[in-house]
């Protein structure tokens, strides 16, 4: 067995809900969303054991493109992310009801089989093809099941989707140029190419614009907090929980590795670039008067320390990075989650209509409260780990990096307190609040767990994806 089961799975599970109907259709989702991360911890367990599980196979001769799956630590961490929040994310939909939930939750599989393919693939044109796909159901999730206006939910879409699509024609046009060059889109023929400084950084820049807009590192943002408000509370958990990470996993796999002149030569200014999202979120976050909107832009905050880290080309910067895409993925589901839990109660995100649900509420009270330190990076928590080693790789580059990176500590600390306390406390809303229900209870507990378990024992991670890290590493520097 070997990683093209996972996309077996995924692949068939989508057609099989679609072909389900709309009664089981939420159900037949989840129950092959839990086969495939059944399927990928028993993977993981023969990679331990030293089993060589990845998978290769001509496609096409002319131009040579080879089904390449390619299942190191860091793909499989990736993918363990994929298929860990998958379930949650349609276990966690099922207080709501959706028109045609045969055609959504086949495009959430889709979706995910899509994900997968991108963090496993090791053909440059195998990967964007992945790359595209993810593109195409969660555009028709947010178009079909987004919330507000039509007219206005239509244009942040498409909006993204040109974005995200343009910014994908500059990585085809490098991917062409090193095929011209090297006769392969393999991976380690395009580590082995031999390129000129000027070749590197036209490269590097093609790459950069399809990943900053996909993370999104500022200037290329501008995308973001609509389609978050504007896509329904699923969609927006596929986005910020798995999506955006592909844009960071890409940096590291592809970006780095195949242009490391001008990564090293431009390191400041990218560093710089994603530092400065992250005081960009933490300001604006601290204005937003919607809820959807304020985690939205602290969500911009972390993925842009992230991108810091990727880019100090350090072990510890890559490293923290890794930890806190993973961290991220679970604690921006589980905000975005709670943010649903009270739209269902009170039927609106404006937070100044909210207050007085711990009165009503103590259980979720409580695990909300701990999700929001976990965003703040509590020690005890993963984000803590994986926040506290990437400002450490700053301070390695240049102490002021660290320090302004730390900025999102110290200000995400007061939105989201401050958010915590008009949402929470305060005095009793007009409307009831009732108590969290078994299915909420469940994925709230599941997600509250990854994120302290891992918090005090990282190891199991760190030692899975540090020798990936490594070996992207050593061929940073033969250059």
């Amino acid at each position: 067995m070997n990683v093209s089961t996972i996309l077996i799975i995924l692949l068939i599970g989508a057609f099989a809900t679609y072909l389900s109907g709309d009664k089981l259709a939420s159900k037949v989702a989840l129950l092959f969303s839990l086969a495939a991360l059944g399927c990928s911890i028993l993977l993981l367990n023969n990679y331990n054991a030293g089993e060589n599980i990845s998978f290769i196979a001509n496609w096409i001769n002319k131009p040579t493109i080879v089904l390449a799956l390619n299942a190191d630590g860091l793909g499989i961490a990736m993918v363990l992310l994929t298929l860990a929040l998958t379930p949650i994310i349609i276990f966690s939909s099922f207080g709501n009801e959706y028109k045609n939930a045969k055609s959504f939750y086949a495009l959430i599989l889709f979706m995910a089989f899509a994900m997968a393919g991108t963090f496993l693939a090791a053909d440059g044109l195998l990967y964007y093809v992945f790359w595209e796909l993810a593109l195409v159901p969660i555009y028709f999730i947010a178009l079909i099941w987004g919330n507000g206006d039509a007219e206005e939910r239509r244009k942040a879409v498409v909006k993204f989707f040109i974005y995200t699509l343009a910014g994908s024609l500059f990585m085809l046009t490098a991917f062409i140029y090193l095929y011209q060059k090297t006769g392969s889109f393999l991976l380690e023929k395009l580590y082995a190419a031999e390129l000129s400084s000027n070749e590197q950084l036209w490269i590097f820049l093609a790459f950069f614009l399809a990943y900053a807009i996909k993370i999104p590192i500022i200037p290329f943002h501008t995308w973001q907090a609509n389609v978050y408000q504007k896509a329904p509370t699923v969609g927006t958990m596929l986005l910020s929980g798995i999506m955006l990470k592909m844009g960071l996993y890409s940096v590291l796999r592809w970006q780095l590795p195949i242009a490391p002149l001008a990564a090293k030569e431009y390191l400041n200014i990218f560093i710089s670039l994603g530092i400065a999202g992250v005081i960009y979120g933490s300001i604006v976050a601290l204005k937003q008067k919607d809820l959807k909107k304020l985690l939205a832009y602290s969500s911009l905050a972390h993925v842009g320390l992230i991108a810091a880290g990727s880019y100090t080309l350090t072990l510890d910067g890559l490293r923290g990075a890794v930890l806190q895409m993973i961290a991220h993925g679970f604690v921006v589901v589980g905000l975005f989650f709670a943010a649903e839990v009270i739209f269902r109660r009170f039927e609106t995100r404006e937070i100044s209509e909210m207050g007085g649900i711990r009165i009503q509420s103590p259980k979720f009270t409580s695990m909300f409260l701990i999700l929001v330190l976990a965003s703040v990076a509590l020690p005890s928590t993963f984000n803590f780990v994986g926040e506290f080693t990437v400002l450490y790789s700053l301070s390695q580059i240049n102490i002021w990096f660290a320090v302004l990176g730390g900025t999102t500590i110290i200000l995400g600390a007061y939105y989201m307190l401050k958010m915590f306390q008009q949402v929470m406390l305060g005095e009793a809303n007009s409307k009831t609040f009732a108590d969290v229900s078994l299915n909420e209870g469940i994925s709230f507990a599941v997600i509250i767990a990854v994120l302290l378990f891992f918090g005090f024992y990282p190891k199991p991670i760190t030692d899975l994806i540090t020798p990936s890290l490594e070996t992207i590493l050593s061929v940073i520097n033969k250059n």
